[in-house]
């Protein structure tokens, strides 16, 4: 999708979207390993630190963008889907990696992500551990803090990093052997820095069967604006039409064109 990158309803977007994640890296970093956690029905963890986080950035952003539409994983009400309508949309994690938060483990990060027309066009990833804050789109670059980036484009060896964690079913456990004997894997507890750390060149592709759009959507950007792909094994949640709590898990492999061929041919997908 070519988007108009001088658009200044755009650009005061990502500046808004920018300031509001950054303006609660303090309160993420203040409550790190102390926080109380509660379970979900879904089975997932969930604290007090990831309601304020998705409270305080959408306040922020509504207050400039009252057209704009909301999303988050802990602050819509378990009910139907609801429909995509407006032009500009907005999708948060407020913690990717809560139980790695809640338990003192580093590997956690505000995901918040910027959709035109069901696209993410743009992408804010503050990875706590690295206290760095990873962002950019097509057309605008990517960027780790301040520092300009590149994809890893080479093709795939022994050395190479591949983001993947444990498969959630017995019939992806095949992949978990192929990748184990032919690449270094890292499982950090988080599909957004995963993904992230393949747009900005740390990790060279990375395989998930288990995510759904609030795990991916600030990150997929990175990937896209370094010329890297994102394929979907499973149906693509983009364009968004609708968010959905319950949507199905999303299956996907990202890297560069020549990485992601290379792991689908060898996990045969």
């Amino acid at each position: 999708m070519k988007l108009p990158i001088t658009d200044p309803e755009l650009i005061n977007r990502i500046s808004a979207g920018r300031e509001a994640v950054l303006a609660q890296t303090k309160l993420l970093h203040q409550e790190f390993g102390q926080v109380k956690s509660q379970w979900k029905a879904d089975g997932t963890r969930v604290t007090a630190v990831d309601i304020e986080i998705s409270e305080k950035i959408f306040a922020e952003l509504e207050n400039k963008f009252p057209h704009d539409q909301f999303f988050s994983e802990e602050l819509v009400h378990a009910g139907p889907p609801i429909a995509v309508t407006s032009h500009y949309c907005w999708i948060l994690d407020p913690i990717d990696g809560t139980n790695n938060y809640a338990l003192g483990i580093p590997h956690c990060a505000i995901s918040l992500s910027l959709l035109s027309d069901g696209e993410p066009v743009y992408g804010f990833v503050y990875d706590l551990g690295r206290r760095s804050l990873m962002h950019g789109g097509p057309g605008f670059g990517v960027y780790d803090g301040d520092h300009e980036t590149k994809l890893k484009s080479q093709s795939l060896n022994r050395q190479s990093v591949i983001g993947f964690h444990s498969p959630y079913e017995d019939r992806f456990a095949s992949h978990a052997a192929v990748l184990v004997n032919n690449f270094k894997i890292r499982a950090l507890g988080t599909s957004t820095i995963h993904l992230a750390y393949v747009g900005i060149g740390l990790f060279d592709g990375v395989v998930d069967h288990n995510v759904k759009v609030w795990d991916i959507a600030a990150a997929v950007p990175l990937v896209l604006a370094n010329g890297g792909v994102v394929e979907y094994i499973s149906k693509s949640p983009f364009p968004l039409q609708e968010f959905d709590l319950a949507m199905d898990r999303i299956f996907y492999v990202a890297g560069s064109q020549v990485s992601v061929t290379e792991l689908r041919g060898r996990l045969g997908v």
